[in-house]
């Protein structure tokens, strides 16, 4: 047993409101220089859709991830032969289109243009070329479309769906969909990692921090083809690559990322998760219906002493341990079993994880109306998304696991209305939970995390303890007195 502290996230789908602000925010700091325009390392998708960059979640295409190979785990872009002939030109990457290119307005048209009969316009240009251009797209085009027979027919995960359960997903049309927020997974098996062939992406060893050495880059974007969720981004100007930081200098000072701090739904949630590295290829090669379940079992109990014991010797520090107890990803991951990893038939072993939406309203169109189920807590089968598509989306297509998280959420909101609004049996409530597998005591602490917690308690961000990093390498006095957040020096491209 090795084990090791991973930085993770939980986002509770049901709570967001699409309003982009947490893209705004990580814009705005990490992503408004020249060659950054069209990174988004936080982005909204609208779900049912086609996601961003388009179709991202296409492997047939892309290859992006890890595939079972002769029973071996195997990078799916290529192998070591291939990586050397494709080096130079690189076939599984994303157009420009399928982000969008950058562009900008010919301001200058309306302050400087003469007087006369015609309303001045500022024109769209692109930013690279600095040609007019015509925009077709953004980082958040498809926004409140998840109904929309232009993307939602187009999500790669519907192609696995029968035809009436298609049916049953767009006879709502604007009515089903829900947003998707994204971030890099900071992966325990990141494919980013394993396709670089000049080793510039590593993971930090004491948080799990996924980061690109700008000094290391040469710019052949494998790390782009081998992400399967497409969250590295390839600088045009400076020809680097470039990712999701996870805001480390923000949390090196017990501050959480922007984007979650900027989160008006308060749908986020970080903390420290602590896991068996050596059980991590375990975890990838699993079949597809287990992975969630066994990525679950390589997450450990900091609460049990016999891992405190293990976790010190493995010089996870007391209060890295202290902090995981505290961890509200933890709770929702493991203790409760509601969150939910993105997409594990990558294989990546995504540490962001996922609360599905359970939507407002359950019900159906029935001669042209709206009609509630009979139960409003019992249809999950018939009058909601299909729970194929979650399946699909989160669990590797495990309709168990999402149909156990599904009965948590429908039991915790039967106890509720039977305690604050009385038209439930208090004795039929119990009995839901009870069958949902929970206790009460677990649902009013469900119920306090998701609703009513405080920013400490959705925030648990553990000391990095770089002081003790740095002093294994270097003289901390020459790293205070030279070194800062980034790097200082250009990098070297003189090869």
């Amino acid at each position: 047993m090795n084990i090791r502290a991973q930085i993770s996230m939980v986002f509770h789908l049901d709570k967001c409101i699409g309003c982009h602000t947490c893209s705004i925010a990580c814009k705005n700091i990490w992503t408004t220089r020249r060659g950054t325009e069209y990174m988004w390392w936080n982005n909204v998708e609208t779900k049912p859709g086609v996601g961003y960059p388009m179709l991202y979640e296409d492997q047939s295409v892309y290859r992006g991830g890890w595939e079972m190979r002769d029973g071996k785990l195997s990078l799916k872009l290529h192998g070591r032969t291939d990586a050397l002939k494709n080096i130079f030109f690189n076939q599984r990457l994303p157009h420009i289109g399928d982000y969008y290119e950058p562009f900008t307005f010919t301001y200058r048209d309306i302050l400087n243009s003469n007087q006369g009969a015609d309303q001045p316009a500022a024109r769209p240009v692109s930013q690279i070329s600095g040609k007019p251009i015509d925009i077709q797209s953004s980082g958040a085009w498809d926004d409140n479309l998840g109904g929309s027979p232009i993307y939602a027919e187009n999500d790669p995960t519907l192609a696995a769906l029968t035809p009436e359960e298609r049916k049953q997903l767009f006879e709502l049309e604007r009515l089903v969909f829900f947003y998707l927020p994204r971030i890099c997974n900071h992966c325990l098996n990141p494919g980013c990692v394993g396709a670089c062939p000049a080793g510039a992406i590593y993971k930090r060893g004491e948080d799990g921090i996924v980061l690109v050495s700008q000094d290391k880059c040469r710019g052949w974007r494998m790390c782009v083809s081998g992400c399967p969720y497409k969250k590295v981004y390839y600088n045009w100007e400076t020809g680097k690559a470039e990712k999701c930081i996870l805001c480390y200098p923000r949390q090196e000072t017990q501050q959480a990322p922007a984007c979650m701090h900027a989160c008006v739904g308060r749908i986020r949630y970080l903390g420290v998760l602590l896991y068996d590295a050596d059980r991590i290829e375990e975890a990838a090669s699993a079949p597809d219906g287990d992975l969630v379940r066994v990525q679950r079992d390589i997450i450990l109990s900091p609460f049990d002493p016999k891992i405190i014991r293990q976790a010190q010797a493995d010089r996870v520090h007391d209060k890295i341990i202290d902090a995981a107890q505290r961890s509200p990803v933890y709770r929702y991951v493991k203790e409760w079993g509601l969150a939910l990893p993105h997409r594990p038939d990558f294989r990546t072993v995504p540490m962001l994880f996922y609360v599905p939406s359970l939507l407002p309203v359950i019900g159906h169109f029935e001669n042209g109306a709206y009609e509630l189920a009979d139960s409003l807590f019992s249809s999950l089968e018939n009058d909601r998304l299909p729970v194929k598509y979650w399946a699909l989306l989160l669990a590797g297509g495990n309709e168990e696991i999402v149909t156990e998280v599904f009965r948590k959420m429908i039991a915790g909101r039967i106890y509720k209305r039977a305690e604050s609004v009385g038209d439930i049996s208090m004795s039929d409530a119990e009995k839901a939970v009870q069958d949902a597998g929970l206790t009460v005591e677990q649902v009013k602490d469900i119920y306090q995390l998701t609703s009513l917690s405080l920013y400490e308690q959705r925030f648990v961000v553990p000391p990095f303890l770089r002081e003790g990093g740095i002093e294994e390498v270097t003289d901390p006095q020459k790293h205070m007195k030279e070194f800062g957040a980034g790097r200082i020096n250009p990098a070297d491209r003189r090869w």
